[in-house]
């Protein structure tokens, strides 16, 4: 019996250990196991200035693990990007990456943009082009060097893959310098897993004459009637729509790399390219994750 006692003891101790050691192995952040994140880079179109390209250059990618910024050796730069040939839905790969397996959120591009007050660059790394073909730089704000942040978590699986979507808002990120007419570059980014992501693909309908329309994505009741003001300088009008779109003249749109959840479509008018009003909301749309909610939105429901 007390042989039997002792060897169920010496049992116990080597199951318990074994826990121990694989608990410690998971605490420890998973260290030396690798997995792959697959970075593409997509956009939401601006809704101003005639542009009809936006431009950027990356030079570099950066990720934040354990509070230090690390680069990723193996990103082949520097890359140029017309941000606006990157709409509806369309996207392009940056790179695919090996890294540590673990949960991040932030991801920093570093771009060859001339920092404000430097001059005017005579070869700029960033810049506009209108409609009449004139190219106009574009400015970052001093302290830019330092990068532009995309947040949004995914995990990094061990000997697996994780594909992200880098969704650059020009919207929201170009940006005018009071009477000086300088236009700025303020990057609103935000990570996106394609995988756990859903789109809108709607329809508007009875449509005025003359009229173009644009369709933001809020979170459901996260609108405000103020942000329909005209904003700050250097601020943008619906600053807090997840995403937007233009429509087509057929009336189509698209609303891409949207989180799970249900949302609110601001629906917006322009006269000569420029805001109108807001015609209507259409309340709680549900989008589900690798899946297209489809919409038909007869505009007179609004009247």
């Amino acid at each position: 019996m007390k042989q039997l006692k002792k060897f169920l003891f010496i049992f116990a101790l080597i199951g318990f250990s074994t826990l121990m050691v694989t608990s410690c192995q998971k605490d420890a952040g998973m260290d030396g196991l690798k997995g792959t994140l697959h970075l593409s880079i997509t956009d939401a179109p601006i809704d101003a200035y005639d542009i009809v390209g936006v431009y950027i250059t990356i030079t570099g990618i950066e990720y934040n693990h354990n509070g230090e910024w690390k680069v990723f050796e193996d990103f082949e730069g520097p890359q140029t990007f017309n941000l606006l040939e990157l709409t509806n839905g369309v996207s392009e790969m940056l790179g695919s990456f090996e890294m540590e397996a673990g949960t991040y959120t932030q991801i920093r591009f570093m771009l060859d943009a001339p920092v404000m007050g430097s001059g005017i660059p005579s070869n700029p790394g960033c810049w506009l082009e209108f409609a009449d073909e004139s190219t106009v730089p574009l400015f970052v704000p001093s302290g830019g060097q330092t990068g532009y942040k995309a947040v949004g978590e995914f995990t990094v699986p061990v000997n697996g893959d994780v594909y992200v979507t880098a969704d650059f808002d020009v919207r929201k990120s170009i940006v005018v310098a009071g009477a000086s007419g300088i236009f700025i570059l303020k990057p609103t980014i935000r990570l996106v897993v394609e995988d756990q992501a859903g789109q809108i693909e709607g329809i508007l309908e009875n449509m005025e004459e003359d009229t173009e329309y644009l369709v933001f994505a809020y979170e459901a009741g996260a609108y405000a009637e103020e942000e329909a003001e005209d904003p700050e300088e250097g601020e943008a009008r619906f600053p807090n729509a997840v995403v937007s779109t233009a429509v087509n003249e057929e009336g189509g749109f698209l609303l891409a790399f949207l989180a799970e959840g249900f949302y609110d479509l601001v629906i917006v008018a322009l006269v000569e390219g420029e805001f109108s009003e807001v015609v209507g909301i259409y309340e709680d749309v549900e989008v589900i994750s690798k899946m297209t909610t489809n919409v038909t939105i007869d505009l007179t429901q609004f009247e």
